[in-house]
């Protein structure tokens, strides 16, 4: 039998899926008036205490915002931001950082073909010089912090290779991701295999070689969280 409480989350949620489709299918801009939401409860045919969930959902996506005395303004939140921002703040697991690591993994090897087929000559210039950093950073006194930010740069890098203006967004998540993995073991003694790992990648995507590319960043990505027991197969 279905509760009184049950009732109203089913009634918000429904309301909160016409409200976010008719706000996506509108000519209204950002910033433009929506509704109050008497008028929305009126509309709609629901009380108050529903519409105010309702409504309560669509701010928390940053679709609407209240404002005193006027009502509900629309928003067109930038997708690419609210994903970065809200995707990592909802990690608080060690299932979830592995989920995560799985999605980093998934974006990368994903978007590699994308990143060959579009990188320009520049791009693989700065790749270069930063896999020529990397090398020199192991004679540097902060070795672990600098070969790590090195490796995010690399790696930033090589979504914007694919031209995608949501991928290259990703960045975000790959900068959360790496402040929550910690490396395993002594990163001076694996320094050599790392380093030849980024070169080896880096040759493959100058010489547009797809399949060799997508066989580095599948080994390097999986060290990443190695120890995990659903970590996926670099041979996979």
């Amino acid at each position: 039998m279905t509760t009184k409480a049950e009732e109203f989350r089913t009634q918000a949620e429904e309301l909160a899926g016409r409200l976010r489709r008719q706000i996506q299918e509108s000519q209204l801009d950002d910033g433009d008036f929506f509704m109050t939401e008497a008028d929305l409860a009126a509309t709609y045919e629901v009380s108050r205490t529903v519409a105010r969930e309702a409504v309560g959902r669509l701010k928390s996506l940053g679709m609407l915002e209240g404002r005193k005395r006027k009502g509900l303004i629309v928003r067109r939140p930038d997708p690419i931001r609210l994903l970065t921002q809200t995707l990592p703040s909802l990690i608080s697991s060690e299932d979830d950082l592995r989920e995560l690591g799985m999605l980093r993994y998934a974006l990368e090897v994903g978007s590699i073909e994308l990143a060959i087929q579009h990188a320009t000559e520049e791009q693989l210039e700065e790749l270069a010089r930063i896999v020529s950093d990397m090398e020199a950073a192991f004679a540097d006194a902060d070795l672990a912090e600098s070969f790590v930010d090195l490796d995010l740069q690399f790696h930033a890098l090589i979504l914007s290779m694919t031209g995608s203006r949501m991928i290259s967004g990703m960045r975000n998540l790959l900068v959360d991701f790496f402040s929550k993995v910690p490396r395993r073991g002594n990163l001076v003694a694996v320094a050599d295999r790392m380093i030849w790992e980024h070169r080896e990648l880096y040759n493959a995507i100058r010489a547009r070689d797809v399949e060799r590319a997508r066989t580095m960043i599948r080994m390097h990505c999986t060290e990443w969280f190695r120890n995990a027991s659903d970590a996926p197969s670099s041979t996979d």
